[in-house]
């Protein structure tokens, strides 16, 4: 017999500030469900999903939820006033005995329940309320940019813990990876309109396109039927036209329907200058080390930067990768070794924090007093890549309107925050950007137009981020920091490093590891699924392939790449890195296939 939904929405209409939201919006939510919700940045994702827990009553409409059926909800910036710890706050509703659920969640997270809410950070706030929602278990649990401030090692904690529970789930994320293993349906918002589609983020790309061509299709095939109504209404007589008076107005409701059509918005209009050219050297890092206290953050490492490198650092929270970052452009001086700056270096930088943001400005202020966009003796003017421009003008293009000028900086949500800071570092020419956390709660459509412009940018960029989708399609370069100190360097990105990584330990694992008895232990982790394969080694066997199709083919492209007889001379740096690119692939690739032979012979055996 089939369940009732857990959650439906009937003719919800919702209006902010004069403007409509939703208009007569139905949606269910099923058991076992696994949704992505997507939409641009101020589309209304966050708003639904407080309409869908309660928290927001709309203007006409029902919410209905079974008796019995408990709804959980992970908001952005959650309310901890009341309690004194992460800990307290987390084991709120759980019953006496089940605090050990927190400790659990806590362990994957990695915050401690211990830490008084006054000193936690906007990181670790909202850590404690994701484990407060895991550990209390709802039936459907609504998260709001859940891999907000995790690091990698955390977003796959959780990817497992979701792909493994028997909730139904409705996420908001910006990370398409994560999106992509979890969900099994999309929910899209829409200019108002909340489309389904029962296929998982891994199609909503594909949909949307679809979607959108039948869309321009209609409004082609309105257009030539209005053009040719109207030219019966100028061309017909007089007598006919009063006969046919309904044709007239006829014409007259196709008009109100093409009126009635709401414009798609158009993409923020990215732009980069790499302005002068720097040196080819652009940083040269020499045994730097750096320690605080009794903690070692970098090890000596060495490093050099070259012209139009892509280098993306990877590693657990608090591992010291914006550290090292600061050490690389000079803002902290390392403890021990040298670092050498190139020469005409013209550095921007995109900051986690948004520190250079001050959120009691309104948008206007904010732009017009920046000194590197100030117009001596103009209050509405600001300088884009050496051209006055309206400064309205300048916020349109990304995606702002005349009445957000004059808002606080502050009322804005996380993901036009992001925005405006790229609005900023944008106007000035700059050859050396410096992009840390650049991802956080931008829309899949600026991730995509960012990463395409940064394809083109002419510059250096230095990239700290746990995308682990945005890494693979940025950088050239993926430098690993593991929390012990040190620091390797693998070429490309996310993907490549890990199985670069996998190809590197797995001849240490396997010279390391213990031989094998008829009593090893019982957990999932070591049961034999067949003969001589654990449970991880039977999974290997079957993601083997995959990580060798993808060698394959970039060992195909770095390949046709280098066949240009010319490359060497036109541009050496990019033969250079395209070298050492493909013998890394080599090497990963045969390392894969020698691993994949040897699991292969084990389940003959």
């Amino acid at each position: 017999m089939a369940r009732a939904p857990l959650l439906q929405l009937y003719s919800i209409s919702l209006t902010f500030g004069g403007n409509p939201v939703f208009d007569g919006l139905d949606l269910a939510v099923q058991p076992g469900d696994r949704v992505a919700l997507v939409g641009r940045n101020g589309s209304g994702k966050s708003t639904l999903m407080k309409v869908m827990a309660g928290l927001v009553e709309a203007d006409a409409g029902t919410r209905v939820v079974p008796p019995g059926v408990t709804v959980g909800y992970m908001e952005q910036e959650p309310d901890l006033s009341g309690f004194d710890t992460l800990g307290e706050f987390a084991a709120s509703a759980l019953p006496i005995g089940e605090e050990y659920k927190v400790a659990m969640a806590a362990e994957g997270l990695k915050f401690n329940p211990d830490m008084p809410v006054a000193s936690a950070s906007g990181g670790e706030r909202r850590r404690a309320a994701l484990a407060k929602l895991l550990a209390e278990a709802p039936e459907l649990m609504l998260l709001d940019e859940p891999t907000n401030h995790l690091d990698i090692e955390a977003i796959g904690w959780l990817e497992q813990e979701l792909s493994e529970t028997r909730a139904a789930f409705v996420i908001i994320s910006h990370d398409r990876a994560f999106l992509r293993r979890l969900t099994r349906a999309t929910l899209w918002i829409d200019r108002g309109e909340v489309r389904r589609n029962e296929r998982g983020f891994e199609a909503f790309e594909d949909w949307r396109e679809a979607t959108w061509a039948e869309e321009d299709s209609s409004r082609h095939k309105l257009e030539r039927k209005i053009k040719a109504e109207a030219k019966w209404a100028v061309e017909g007589i007089s007598a006919r036209r009063k006969r046919n008076m309904g044709r007239v107005r006829a014409l007259a409701d196709l008009r109100a329907e093409r009126a009635g059509m709401i414009r798609r918005q158009g993409a923020a209009d990215l732009a980069l200058d790499s302005g002068q050219t720097s040196g080819k050297l652009v940083i040269e890092a020499k045994g730097i080390t750096k320690s605080f206290g009794d903690r070692v953050i970098l090890l000596p490492f060495d490093l050099k930067v070259l012209r139009g490198d892509r280098i993306a650092f990877v590693g657990p929270n608090g591992v010291g990768k914006t550290t090292l970052l600061k050490m690389l452009t000079g803002e902290i001086a390392p403890d021990a070794g040298s670092v050498r700056l190139g020469t005409n270096l013209e550095i921007a930088v995109f900051d986690q924090a948004r520190a250079t943001l001050d959120f009691s400005m309104t948008l206007w202020d904010g732009m017009v007093n920046d000194p590197d966009m100030a117009v001596s003796g103009r209050s509405d003017q600001v300088m884009v890549r050496g051209t006055p421009k309206h400064v309205v003008a300048y916020l349109k293009d990304f995606l702002f309107d005349e009445a957000q000028a004059r808002a606080p900086i502050g009322s804005l949500s996380g993901g036009e925050r992001a925005r405006l800071l790229l609005a900023r570092i944008m106007a000035k020419p700059s050859n050396l950007l410096i992009l840390d956390e650049p991802t956080n709660d931008l829309d899949v459509e600026t991730l995509d137009l960012l990463q395409d412009i940064l394809g083109e940018y002419d510059g250096t960029v230095l990239l700290v981020s746990h995308d682990r989708d945005f890494i693979d399609r940025v950088a050239t370069t993926t430098i690993a920091l593991e929390g012990d100190g040190s620091a390797t360097a693998y070429a490309g990105g996310w993907s490549d490093y890990q199985a670069q990584r996998a190809a590197r330990l797995a001849p240490e694992a396997t010279a390391k590891a213990p031989a094998r008895t008829a009593s090893t232990g019982s957990s999932a982790q070591n049961r034999q699924t067949g003969p001589g394969l654990t449970f991880t080694e039977k999974h290997r066997l079957e993601t083997l392939p995959a990580v060798m199709e993808k060698l394959e083919a970039e060992i195909g492209k770095l390949t046709d790449f280098l066949s240009d007889p010319d490359l060497f001379v036109k541009s050496p740096d990019k033969f250079r890195r395209a070298s050492e690119g493909l013998a890394e692939r080599q090497v990963a690739l045969a390392s894969a296939e020698e691993e994949w032979l040897r699991l292969a012979d084990r389940t003959e055996s």
